[in-house]
């Protein structure tokens, strides 16, 4: 009986999902009531998607995260091993431009059309990245030096971080640390002594990582050797493809060629080896920097080549990624992109993350507390100091949360007062953060989880102002100016961080302190 009941359903699944041979487009009807998200992390807060957004994912990953997959709150997903362009029209959504598609409706919510997905296409590889990564705070040195990299400037940014009461964890050295993109050595005119250094920071409770790129600057001996062997990529010519990104004009190497990820394996080993580093910061290889009509050792999309750079970070269980495409469930850290320092940046991180994680990108970290996009910061007399409260309150009860402008240094005392607290109320939860990563490691189950995700058809899908830690608790932070907030809280009974309990479905207004976080636990089922 077990048996042919077993049978029945595996034939039920195979009724709801059809394979397309797609040469031009297909067409679905979007469902009453039905919402879509996926696609690309940095559009999320356009989720889910209205009427005339479009995109075409061939060479387009939006600068962060993304994945050939659309996922709906009627149990549907969409899933190609190619990017694919899609457009929401009127009541349809029209795919185009993908050799084969996956279309499966064996699901009935949002959740189970993520999970239907993930165990076929991207199954959850039960690894985890360092834990240290989620265990304590990280610091990473970019808006503090941005390119003056240097190992005084580094130690007292450290031992800042301990003196002001911060606990030690990741601390990352940013970019410009090197002669030149592509040399593996500390530049010496900055770094008297930088295996001295990074043994001081250990010293100190921290582990450290690195910037790296997969960019070599052109016109160096490095750059020779490796464009006499075929390493970089190249125009049809012979010559070497040059690519314009945010620091000028530089060759990028050819992961396709196993003699490419051969020697870039090495060069980071050395730096391992040399100078005592844990691991690494993978900044850049957006599909975008990879040109179509690039020769590369094996023909591939833009989109391959981005995935192979993420491929790399596998050998390093402390990694960070802010680019990447197709790589869910696999154990590397993945940052959402730059944001800028203002408001409107501060209110994207929670439909950014939680988006991340339906496209399998579970160990994620929500940028810089502030924002890092440096360019945000300059010109600036007095930085909005509600502002890096709310970030760094926003950031608490997320899988990570990553310092880099020095609350210390920028912060009246009732506000470093705040920001220490969120790091504190951190600390309170971090025993139920590490059981949900672990978790998610084995079952691919987002960390952090959208409202709808969790409670479905209860009118929660557009809402980007709060998040699910896990099933059990619902995170408010204060994500706009003020001290008034709006919460859903769903069906059940909840329990607030001020000890208030609520009857769910219900719609309140709550005033937040500036060092609150609101949290409210459910402590009776919602079912």
């Amino acid at each position: 009986m077990m048996k042919s009941s077993r049978i029945v359903l595996f034939l039920s699944l195979l009724l709801c999902t059809s394979t397309v041979q797609l040469y031009a487009q297909t067409t679905l009807t979007i469902k009453e009531g039905e919402k879509w998200f996926g696609g690309a992390v940095n559009d999320a807060h356009l989720m889910p998607f209205k009427e005339g957004y479009s995109l075409n994912l061939y060479g387009d990953t939006r600068t962060n995260q993304a994945a050939p997959l659309l996922v709906s709150t009627k149990g549907r997903f969409v899933w190609s091993e190619e990017p694919f362009t899609f457009t929401f029209e009127k009541s349809r959504l029209v795919i185009s431009n993908a050799k084969a598609l996956t279309i499966d409706s064996a699901g009935t919510n949002l959740r189970e059309a993520f999970q239907n997905a993930a165990t076929r296409f991207f199954p959850s590889q039960n690894k985890l990245p360092d834990t240290l990564l989620f265990s304590q705070p990280q610091y990473n040195t970019w808006i503090e030096l941005t390119y003056n990299q240097n190992q005084k400037d580094i130690l007292s940014y450290a031992h800042a971080i301990i003196d002001n009461g911060f606990p030690p964890g990741v601390l990352m050295i940013d970019d410009n640390w090197a002669d030149y993109y592509g040399r593996f050595d500390f530049r010496t005119d900055r770094f008297a002594n930088a295996t001295a250094m990074i043994d001081t920071l250990h010293h100190l409770g921290f582990k450290v990582m690195l910037w790296i790129s997969p960019f070599v600057s052109p016109d160096t001996e490095v750059f020779r050797t490796l464009l006499a062997k075929k390493l970089l990529l190249l125009e049809n010519e012979g010559k070497a493809s040059i690519i314009p990104w945010w620091n000028g004009y530089s060759a990028v190497l050819d992961f396709t060629n196993p003699e490419a990820k051969t020697w870039f394996h090495e060069r980071l080993d050395h730096m391992v080896k040399q100078y005592h580093l844990d691991g690494f910061k993978f900044d850049a290889g957006d599909a975008e920097f990879y040109a179509a009509n690039s020769v590369s050792f094996k023909k591939v999309s833009p989109n391959e080549h981005s995935r192979l750079w993420g491929e790399i970070g596998l050998s390093y269980p402390l990694n960070e990624y802010r680019a990447m495409w197709k790589m869910g469930g696999e154990p590397l850290v993945q940052r959402l992109r730059d944001k800028k320092h203002n408001w409107e940046d501060l209110q994207k991180l929670i439909p950014h993350l939680t988006t991340a994680g339906l496209l399998g990108y579970q160990f994620a970290c929500p940028d810089m507390i502030g924002g890092g996009e440096y360019g945000s910061f300059i010109g600036r007399d007095k930085l909005d100091e509600q502002l890096l409260v709310r970030s760094a309150q926003c950031s608490a009860l997320m899988p990570m949360m990553q310092f880099s402008v020095a609350p210390w240094r920028v912060l009246s005392k009732q506000n470093l007062a705040a920001v220490k607290k969120a790091v504190e109320t951190r600390a309170k939860y971090t025993p139920y953060i590490m059981k949900l990563v672990k978790l998610s490691a084995t079952t691919g189950e987002p960390v952090v989880r959208s409202m709808e995700y969790e409670f479905p058809d209860q009118g929660l899908a557009a809402i980007q102002g709060q998040f699910m830690l896990g099933s059990k608790y619902l995170v408010a932070p204060m994500v706009a100016t003020g001290n008034v907030k709006v919460v859903y809280l769903p069906k059940g009974t909840w329990q607030s961080d001020l000890g208030k309990k609520v009857k769910g479905p219900v719609k309140i207004e709550i005033e937040v302190a500036a060092d609150r976080l609101p949290v409210y636990e459910l402590i009776e089922d919602k079912l």
